[in-house]
C-alpha cells in the first residue's frame, strides 16, 4: 500500500491527475508490479532448482539470486506498470501517460518512480528471507547439537550399567558359580533385548518398564529374595514416549545404595501417573535411605538423568530426590516431564 500511495501521489504531482484517480492507478500498478515480479521470481527459482537438484536448500527454492532478480525487477516493473495503468484507465476512464506515450523524459521519470520503490521493497523482502534462513540454520544447528549431546549421554549410560553388572558378576563367580552362570545368561538375554531394539531417543513407557523388568530380573539372580519390585503402569499411559533407559540409573541407585546395604534387602516400586499436562514417574526403594556418603555412582546416575531431561525438555522437566515418607523409609526419586504424543514401540 505504501508503494501504491507513493505512485498515486507522484502521478498527481507530476501529471496533474486527480488524487482519487491517481490512487486507483497506484493500487492497480502496485498490484500488477508485485504480481509480475513475484511470479517471475518464483518461476525462475523453481526452474533453477530443477536444473540443480543438488542445491535443495529452502531459500534457494524461493530466491533465484540477484543476477536474476535485477532483470526480473526491471521487466516486471515495466510490464506491471503498463498493465496496471491500462486496468486503472478502464476503471476510472482517465488515461494516464504510459511508457510508450509522451516524451522520453516522462517515460524515464515514470520508470525511475517505479523502479526505486520496487528495488527498495525487493531488498527488504530479500533481507527478511536471509534473516529467516539464518534463524532456521541456527535452530537446526542447536537441534543437532542437542541430539549429539543426547547420544553422548546415552553412550555413557549403558557402559556404566554394564561395568557395574560385570563387577557384581566377578564377585559372584568366586562364591556361587551356578548363580554366576545364571546371571551371565540373564545378562546376555538383557543385552540382546536391548541391542535388538531401535536406537531412537524416545520409546513408549511400556518399553521402558519392560527393560526395567529385564534389568531387575538380572539383578535378582544375584540378590535372590532380597530384591522385590512392584510396577504400576496405567494402561492409558503405556504408549507415552519417554527417553530410552531414563529410569534405569535411578533403579540402579536404589539397588546399590538402598537395598544392598540392608541385610534383608527391600522393595523397589516404580509407578507412572498423569498430573495435568505432565507425566510423573516415581522410583522408590525401602532401603537405607539418603546418605551424605553416597559416591560417584549416585552422582553419575542423577547427573545423567538431569542432563538428558534438560536436553530434551529444558525447564519443562525435572528430577527430585528426597527421603520417602512412611514407616518403610527409603528414598524416592520423582521425574516430571511433559506428556507428548504416542511413540512407536522400539522393542518391536
Amino acid at each position: 500500500m505504501g508503494f501504491g500511495a507513493f505512485i498515486g501521489v507522484a502521478l498527481h504531482l507530476a501529471f496533474g491527475m486527480p488524487l482519487w484517480s491517481g490512487l486507483v492507478h497506484s493500487v492497480s500498478i502496485a498490484t500488477m508490479c508485485w504480481f509480475c515480479i513475484d511470479t517471475s521470481r518464483i518461476g525462475a527459482a523453481r526452474w533453477l532448482h530443477r536444473r540443480d537438484p543438488a542445491d535443495a536448500s529452502e531459500s534457494r527454492s524461493r530466491w533465484p539470486g540477484w543476477p536474476w532478480m535485477l532483470p526480473i525487477i526491471v521487466i516486471g516493473t515495466v510490464t506491471g506498470f503498463s498493465a496496471g495503468n491500462e486496468i486503472a484507465g478502464w476503471i476510472t476512464g482517465h488515461r494516464s501517460p504510459g511508457y510508450l506515450r509522451g516524451s522520453l523524459s516522462q517515460a524515464l521519470s515514470m520508470l525511475t518512480l517505479s523502479l526505486v520503490p520496487g528495488l527498495v521493497i525487493t531488498y527488504w523482502f530479500y533481507s527478511r528471507e536471509v534473516i529467516a534462513g539464518q534463524q532456521a540454520a541456527m535452530l537446526t544447528a542447536q537441534r543437532q547439537a542437542a541430539e549429539h549431546q543426547l547420544k553422548l549421554l546415552e553412550s555413557q549410560l549403558e557402559p556404566h550399567m554394564l561395568f557395574n553388572t560385570l563387577a557384581n558378576l566377578r564377585v559372584l563367580i568366586g562364591i556361587d558359580a551356578p548363580r554366576a552362570q545364571a546371571m551371565l545368561d540373564q545378562l546376555i538375554a538383557f543385552l540382546r533385548a536391548t541391542l535388538s531394539g531401535s536406537r531412537a531417543a524416545l520409546h513408549p513407557l511400556s518399553a521402558e518398564f519392560a527393560r526395567l523388568a529385564d534389568y531387575l530380573a538380572l539383578m535378582q539372580v544375584r540378590m535372590g529374595g532380597r530384591l522385590q519390585h512392584c510396577f504400576d503402569l496405567p494402561a492409558d499411559l503405556a504408549a507415552t514416549p519417554v527417553p530410552s533407559l531414563l529410569l534405569q540409573p535411578l533403579v540402579e541407585n536404589c539397588i546399590k545404595h538402598g537395598l544392598e546395604p540392608e541385610v534383608a534387602g527391600g522393595r523397589i516400586d516404580v509407578s507412572a501417573a498423569r498430573d495435568g499436562a505432565q507425566l510423573v514417574l516415581t522410583v522408590r526403594d525401602t532401603g537405607a535411605g539418603l546418605s551424605d556418603t553416597r559416591g560417584d555412582g549416585t552422582r553419575f546416575g542423577l547427573v545423567q538423568v538431569r542432563e538428558r531431561l534438560a536436553t530434551l525438555y529444558g525447564a519443562a522437566a525435572s528430577l527430585e530426590l528426597r527421603a520417602a515418607d512412611g514407616a518403610e523409609g527409603g528414598t524416592v526419586a520423582i521425574v516430571r516431564l511433559p506428556i507428548a504424543t504416542q511413540a512407536k514401540d522400539s522393542t518391536a
